[in-house]
């Protein structure tokens, strides 16, 4: 009985011997592939602020951020990759890692800014990046009247809201949107004769 007791006593001892190796090398394993997860990090670039189609950008506009992002790497501009002379190609988020096809060079833009007044009101979230409709409301013959309001943009994204400040201000609110250039003979001619502009906010889905 004495030596089956310690021939048990040894089987387990080396069981338990066997397990402690075995949480040794799984330590080790955990270590190597967070280690190998930080090598594979690489540094691409984040806006710090809202960016919308069209604007110029510098280095200003974002900050460098070191991300593991695998095979996808390439699909994301890294510092050196923003060159001088770029603009957004469509509008990019606040903290929002920027993918490389979200930069063009200026002159393959086809989009060109507009100051409207909006002759209604506007939600207090509606600000720069938002995705909104232009309407318009004809100046009928008499001078007095407007026809019944149809869209003249279905895309625009605004740039900057300037909103009327003081006592004295007007209470309309103007807007600087972006808008394609084919638009723009539309919309001149719609501010130039009289009509009433009014900016809607709507979901892209994106």
């Amino acid at each position: 009985m004495a030596s089956l007791s310690r021939s048990r006593r040894a089987f387990w001892g080396d069981i338990r011997f066997l397990v402690g190796i075995a949480l040794v090398l799984l330590s080790i394993a955990a270590v190597w592939l967070i280690v190998a997860a930080a090598d594979d990090a690489s540094p691409v670039l984040r806006a710090h602020r809202t960016i919308t189609q069209g604007e110029a950008l510098t280095s200003d506009d974002f900050q460098v951020v070191e991300v593991g992002l695998g095979a996808l790497a390439d699909d994301y501009l890294a510092p050196e990759g923003l060159e001088p002379g770029q603009v957004a190609a469509r509008t990019i988020a606040e903290g929002e890692l920027v993918p490389a096809r979200a930069l063009t060079a200026a002159d393959r833009l086809r989009t060109t800014t507009v100051v409207i007044e909006s002759g209604t009101g506007i939600p207090e979230d509606v600000q720069a990046g938002t995705a909104v409709e232009v309407w318009s409301a004809p100046l009928l013959e008499d001078g007095r009247t407007f026809d019944v309001p149809r869209i003249l943009v279905a895309d625009a994204v605004v740039r900057e809201v300037l909103r009327p400040e003081g006592v004295l201000a007007d209470t309309r609110t103007r807007l600087e949107v972006v808008i394609g250039r084919a638009d723009v003979a539309d919309v001149l001619a719609a501010v130039t004769g009289g009509a009433t502009l009014s900016v809607v906010p709507w979901e892209s889905g994106e």
